[in-house]
């Protein structure tokens, strides 16, 4: 992970980051929103991993939630902070891969990740599930994450995790790069 984290950061430092701005995920809005065949999941606490610059913490602060953002770039976290400054948002220096070290808290009802698992190796993404999975859950909680293979997230997830959707999320990059959306609950 150390090569990930020095690519980031130069990503930052030279202000190379096309993934920052870019629209919320549909099936993330449908979550907090609600659509007319299913209520908006009640608002609490939420985990955003792998933030960057803080648009899905600041969309689900704006919408209710207690909202925790996770990402180990310094830069990013301080873009992060200053666009949320209107906000509550706790903006957390941390490594997705070492969660329980980091002191981040416990019991969320949501953990997204709009961009952090699918840039993780092998090794890595043992690391991420490890973790996020070590987590304490208030029963139900969910977990939204996208842009991984169907097989991988089975395989990974489903130990510890009931899948409850999966589907096509509209392209979220201006290279029109189609994306897979996933929607876990902890497994009681």
């Amino acid at each position: 992970m150390a090569s990930k984290h020095t690519l980031f950061r130069i990503f930052y430092r030279v202000g190379f980051a096309p993934w920052d701005g870019h629209p919320i995920a549909q099936n993330l809005q449908n979550l907090v929103e609600g659509t007319p065949d299913a209520p908006p999941l009640s608002t609490g606490t939420a985990l955003d991993l792998g933030c960057g610059t803080g648009d899905s913490s600041i969309y689900l602060a704006q919408h209710g939630w207690k909202v925790t953002g996770v990402d180990f770039v310094p830069r990013a976290l301080d873009k992060a902070r200053a666009k949320a400054a209107d906000l509550t948002i706790n903006f957390v220096h941390a490594d997705v891969t070492h969660l329980t070290q980091a002191g981040i808290g416990a019991d969320f009802q949501l953990i997204v990740d709009n961009g952090c698992l699918h840039n993780m190796s092998d090794g890595d993404r043992d690391a991420y599930v490890r973790e996020v999975s070590a987590l304490a859950f208030l029963p139900g909680g969910r977990f939204g994450v996208r842009g991984v293979d169907p097989g991988e997230m089975e395989r990974r997830f489903t130990p510890a995790w009931t899948l409850l959707s999966a589907g096509q999320e509209r392209e979220l990059d201006e290279e029109q790069t189609p994306t897979r959306y996933y929607l876990f609950q902890r497994r009681p």
